[in-house]
């Protein structure tokens, strides 16, 4: 036989009353905090017993979750007054306005255009800013060149041991040996034909003696 089905009303018995109020309570902080977890939600609960005791839970913190209701309930009247939504909108573009003239000056100083109205406070926060931008910017250049040589290297690695393999395949270890064998014999060769031509032309040069005599009177 099935449970019936519970009556929801108030329980005049108070002990049943502050029971009942446990499990629900706990029941209700475990499934708030699972709603958290699984749909990555920001859920902020607060219950206040009979007898004036509070309890909370916010997966953030209970204050970030009041200033986002807060905000987010203001928002939402605003824009059911047409009225409130022609301020609200025209209040947003009035700040990106501001924003974007913010940004135009701030480029246009890192241009080098309108110092006029700098402190010397303000000229050395600019070249703080400045420097540290080419810092920033000369080490993603090295990191760039690097990663390029390596990838040169790789492919230059890549490339000698695919004409090697292909030499295999096309001349085999023998004729590698025998290549390698004629390229030291034209060279040993080259080096005596050097060595002989140098010493034949020595032996041809002759000798002369010069003698010092006194003039004839």
């Amino acid at each position: 036989m099935g449970r019936g089905k519970i009556v929801i009303r108030r329980i005049d018995n108070s002990a049943s009353r502050q029971v009942t109020f446990s499990k629900r309570r706990k029941g209700l902080l475990k499934k708030a905090k699972e709603l958290a977890i699984l749909c990555d939600a920001e859920v902020g609960l607060v219950i206040f017993s009979s007898t004036g005791k509070i309890y909370e839970f916010a997966n953030t913190s209970m204050k970030s979750v009041m200033e986002r209701y807060t905000k987010s309930n203001a928002e939402h009247q605003q824009l059911l007054n047409p009225i409130s939504e022609v301020k609200f909108w025209q209040r947003e573009a009035t700040i990106l306005r501001h924003q974007v003239q913010n940004l135009q000056e701030h480029h246009r100083q890192i241009m080098g255009k309108e110092l006029y109205g700098l402190n010397l406070n303000d000229l050395q926060s600019l070249e703080n800013q400045l420097e540290t931008s080419l810092l920033v910017i000369r080490m993603k250049k090295e990191q760039m060149l690097t990663d390029e040589i390596q990838v040169l290297a790789q492919k230059g690695n890549r490339i000698h041991q695919e004409n090697i393999e292909l030499y295999m395949k096309a001349y085999g270890t023998r004729d590698m040996s025998t290549s390698a064998s004629r390229n030291a014999f034209i060279v040993n060769s080259s080096y005596n034909l050097n060595t002989t031509t140098a010493a034949n032309l020595n032996s041809n040069i002759i000798p002369i003696h010069l003698q010092l005599s006194q003039p004839s009177l």
